[in-house]
Order: C-alpha cells, then structure tokens, then sequence
C-alpha cells in the first residue's frame, strides 16, 4: 500500500554472563515497577477522526520511555493483561540469556493474567527498545513498544535529549486497525505495511525549538517491516551512533536509512532562522514527506556549539583472529518471486503449496522453522564468523540477539557495531562477533512476518 498520507482515509534467573559481566538480581516485590501489557486507545489520526484501539504498555503507546545510566540496574515485572500470551525482549541490550524474551528458547511463555520479572544489568549505553517477542507480527503491529535508553556516565552536551519512535500503520478509514494479520500476500513479500506513519504514536508529530539548539535525537524504526529513508531538513548534524554502539567519528547526517528494529542517534543544531521550520522527512521517492516537525521560535545562542566529539566506546571485545574464527554459512531462501520449490518441515520435505498451508514460505538452509540444533555452537571467547547469503527476491533484517557484531566488508574493513544488519536481495554479507555471552540465541530477519513463515535459527555459546 502507498505510504503518502495524500492517500490515507481519503482513499532462567540464576544464570549469569561470565564474559561480560551481567548478572540477574532479585528484588522484593513492593520495590518493583509493573509493565502491563494492557489494551488501551491512541489518537493516531489528528481532527475529527475518532482514536484508535491498540494494544500497549501501561495501556499506552508507545510505552514509557526506560531511562538508566549504563551499569545500572532494570527491574520490571511483566504482567500480561492481553487475550495472547506474551514476553518482553529487550532489543539490542546484550543481556543475560535468561532475560532476553524469546518464548521456549529462553523463557516461557507469560500467559494472560501471568507475570515475569526481568531483572539485569545494562552494560552498554546507547538507544535500545523493548517489544513483545510472540505473535510479533500481530502484537507489535498493535502498538505494543517502548524506548529503553541507556545513558553514557557522562553524555555529550546538548539542549535537548529525544526520543522519536517511528512506526507505520495500516488503518481503515474509521482510523481503526485493519484486522489483516497474518495475510499470506504480507509475509511471503515484503511484510505488513501501512499507509500511515507515527512518530511516538502521533501522526502530527511537532514541537518548538530555537535557532543554534542542539539536539540529541534517538531514531528508532518500530514497524513490522518498513524500511524508512530519512533526511532532514533546517537541521545539521551528525550520526553518533548506531543501534546503540558509538560510531568511531561521528558520520554526516545525511539520507539515512533505517531498516526494521536498527536506532540511529543524531545530533543536530537547528539552523533554520525563527520563524522558520525544522523537520525529519520521510523520503517516498522523489517526495519528503514531514514527519515531526520543529517550528523555529527565538534563538538559544548567537553560534552553533563546536562539533560534538565521538560518543565513548562500550566494552563490546575486539573481534579475534578472523582467520581462525569459526565460521558458517545461513543461506535465506523463499517468499514470493524467489526459487524455492521446497523445504524441510517436521522431519520430511514439503512442497510450496503444503509449506503455504503451514504459513511457512521461508527457510534458513532449506528448514522452515526453528531447527532443533542451533546453526552453530561456539566456546566462551570464540570469534565467530557468519555468511549470510540472500537468496531472495526481498531485503532482510537480520537481527542478532545478545550481541553486536561487525559487517566484514570485500576490502578487508570492517563496519560498524550493530545488532540488526538490513541484507538486500541477492546480497551477500558477513557479520563477525565475539562469542562473549554464554545461552542460546535466536537469529532471525525482523520484517517480523518473515521470521514467522520461516526465518529463524539460533546459537548456542557453551558457558
């Protein structure tokens, strides 16, 4: 569906992490925040239109914004008001296995009128989210996420520090959630996309700001499955830091793009003159769409501040020798256009027309669903290597739980940190990590559709 809002409505818990250090606590019950996933209602839509049902955390959407400083403490406990069993992963924090979130492989399920604690440490600072991590492609499309942001010891100098969560939503012209989840034509393509963006659940997002201001805005893609370019325009900045790990210099902020689950933290200064108007766009071909918008009132200082300094680098381990790594191959294969004539399910091979009857048309190495073996098993310490080759007629987001990794580049260089790399179609690419974390690991594309017809594996790091 088009995105242009021209035609919208109008048409587990002893376990510690002996190589980084984390460790879960216990807390006494009257010491502990509640996050309740709860259904709830959100004005999406500005004017007349009526709100929107949704599904979120403490009843809103987004849920509330986590702040720590890095090293501190998190203690929640989870209590499932929905109709669905849930969890709660704590995207890009690399955290102790048995807090990570993901149903059977870490975790039970919380049923409804069940509850979790999690309770763990945040040893790197930077821009992370929380969202469910069953049902993803129905409950995250429902509203249920939140920001968690980890403060450095000492963070950079700014005027302002903010969080924008973007997401795109498929509305009817009631303003209220097509009930389309789990439509085949959406998970053997490109996934569920919308035709209505929101930043922090408005879809007028804007504020004031001051001419010279510094800004420290923390992106986050938030959607099932669109893949958002970003540009902006009356502000001038920088790319910090990606998925939550510093950049070694901080980047020009230029067309940014911003794949399913990645965060890119930008600081700008407001250059447009009073009066005038700042914005982040979203690029839809040759158009910039608005949308959160800064309006220009007065000026906080006569000149721009000095270029900010690189953020401070978090303890993630330098890779090993590559050349002595441990290595494997995940080859992604399936969806619609794509060569695919079959793939192992349940122990025998079926055929594309049995595998769409089972909502499975993806596969990792010819299996289309979670194998019983991990893709691989690696020692405490060992640097891993792994291919990704993308068979496929679609991008992928590929997200690694419990780690950030490198992107090996042809050259010999080495990318930045991340924790979810966006693989194009017939692209191949190897990422590289240090085995540091000791559990069991999922591995899967977080176009969420695709991880639930087919697109999951796991690790395994022995302790």
């Amino acid at each position: 569906m088009d995105i242009s809002r021209r035609d919208f409505i109008g048409g587990i818990a002893s376990l510690s992490v002996a190589g980084i250090g984390i460790g879960i606590g216990t807390a006494s019950a009257s010491s502990v925040e509640v996050l309740r996933a709860a259904t709830g209602a959100a004005r999406l839509v500005p004017g007349d239109y009526p709100a929107t049902p949704i599904w979120g955390y403490n009843g809103k959407m987004p849920g509330p914004v986590i702040r720590l400083r890095q090293g501190e403490r998190l203690v929640r406990r989870f209590v499932n008001d929905l109709p669905q069993p849930s969890t709660i992963h704590w995207h890009g924090i690399r955290i102790a296995n048995a807090m990570d979130g993901v149903p059977e492989l870490t975790q039970p399920l919380v049923p409804p009128n069940g509850t979790f604690e999690y309770d763990f440490h945040v040893p790197d600072a930077g821009t992370y989210w929380y969202h469910p991590h069953n049902r993803t492609w129905e409950q995250l499309a429902r509203g249920l996420y939140g920001a968690l942001v980890v403060e450095e010891k000492e963070p950079p100098v700014v005027d302002r520090d903010e969080v924008l969560l973007i997401d795109d939503w498929r509305l009817g012209n009631d303003a209220k959630l097509e009930e389309s989840f789990g439509a085949m034509m959406d998970w053997s393509h490109g996934g569920r996309l919308g035709n209505w963006i929101t930043v922090n659940g408005q879809g007028d997002f804007g504020q004031t700001a001051q001419r010279h201001e510094r800004l420290r805005l923390r992106l986050v893609n938030v959607a099932n499955a669109r893949i958002f370019p970003l540009s902006l325009t009356g502000l001038e900045g920088w790319i910090v830091a990606l998925d939550g790990q510093p950049v070694s210099q901080p980047l020009p902020a230029g067309r940014m793009i911003l794949a399913p689950a990645q965060r890119i933290d930008v600081i700008a200064d407001v250059v447009a003159p009073s009066g005038g108007e700042t914005a982040l766009h979203f690029v839809d071909g040759d158009d910039l769409l608005p949308i959160a918008r800064f309006k220009v009132d007065g000026a906080i200082r006569e000149k721009r501040l000095p270029a900010p300094k690189p953020l401070p680098a978090n303890p993630v381990p330098a890779l090993g020798d590559l050349g002595k790594a441990r290595k494997t191959v995940l080859r992604m294969e399936g969806g619609a256009m794509g060569g695919m004539r079959g793939a192992m399910m349940g122990g025998r091979m079926m055929g594309m027309r049995g595998l769409v009857g089972q909502g499975r048309v993806w596969a990792f190495n010819g299996l289309a669903e979670m194998p019983e073996k991990p893709l691989l098993s690696a020692a405490l310490g060992e640097t891993v290597r792994i291919e990704m080759i993308n068979d496929t007629a679609w991008p992928h987001a590929m997200h690694l739980h419990g780690f950030h990794f490198r992107k090996l580049e042809k050259d010999g260089s080495q990318g930045p940190l991340r924790d979810t790399l966006l693989v194009d179609s017939e692209e191949t690419a190897e990422i590289a990590f240090v085995a540091d974390n000791p559990g069991k690991w999922l591995l899967h594309c977080h176009m969420v559709e695709h991880t639930a017809g087919g697109m999951a594996t796991w690790i395994q790091v022995m302790a």
